[in-house]
């Protein structure tokens, strides 16, 4: 059962930061295991059980993240993730459709959704799903962003694909998405309410999330 985080998830992380490297993983590894593997993996499981309940047509599929980097790409960096993370996609859409994801640092959290590794032939398929409804979406996306709680980050393309007005080019023209929600260490995320708290999250972002869903699997289809 998630209990929360604590301080020492932060002041691990923190620690880690400044010492990664194997020796001094291998002294903390139980400190590891205990502040910070075992409540993301608890959160994990009480937030698919959560969506599972409030959006039953989805078998949500959980992947956790392992604290250890790929050895060929550390490119100068320590063998340990600083910040660890895990995502939630309906099982049958597979590992590379969008995702709803929660990620944990030293400083923080964030949270949201994100079509991170969005492919060209992705795009593409999104763009032609808002061409053929763009009032739908941009209602969709003007909802969500009235709340004034995430921002919007991608790549965006140097030629614009198209000028279909200030709210739609927010996403429209774009190379990848993540629609973000940030928040400093603490509060929330020492609960043990934050399952239910992160799932609302997630609920408020479900209209966008289902709207890219929807394009990625046709655009696979076709």
């Amino acid at each position: 059962m998630f209990e929360g985080f604590t301080r020492e998830t932060g002041d691990f992380l923190w620690e880690l930061t400044f010492n990664n490297e194997r020796s001094w993983f291998q002294e903390h590894k139980a400190q590891f295991e205990r502040c910070l593997k075992k409540p993301l993996e608890q959160l994990a499981g009480e937030t698919q059980t959560l969506m599972d309940d409030g959006f039953p047509k989805y078998s949500w599929d959980v992947h956790i993240s392992r604290i250890y980097r790929d050895a060929r790409r550390l490119f100068g960096r320590g063998p340990y993730k600083e910040k660890m993370w895990f995502s939630l996609r309906p099982f049958e859409a597979g590992s590379e459709a969008p995702c709803l994801f929660f990620e944990i640092g030293a400083a923080g959290y964030r949270c949201g959704m994100g079509f991170h590794g969005a492919s060209s032939k992705d795009m593409e398929a999104f763009r032609r799903a808002v061409d053929a409804n763009p009032a739908g979406f941009e209602r969709i996306a003007n909802k969500i962003l009235k709340l004034n709680q995430y921002f919007i980050k991608g790549e965006e393309y140097k030629r614009p694909k198209g000028d279909k007005g200030e709210i739609i080019n927010n996403f429209y023209n774009r190379k990848w998405i993540s629609l973000e929600y940030k928040k400093d260490f603490g509060g929330d995320i020492l609960k043990p309410e934050f399952p239910r708290v992160l799932t609302e999250n997630f609920s408020r972002l479900m209209p966008l999330y289902e709207f890219m869903l929807m394009a990625y699997m046709s655009g696979r289809e076709s």
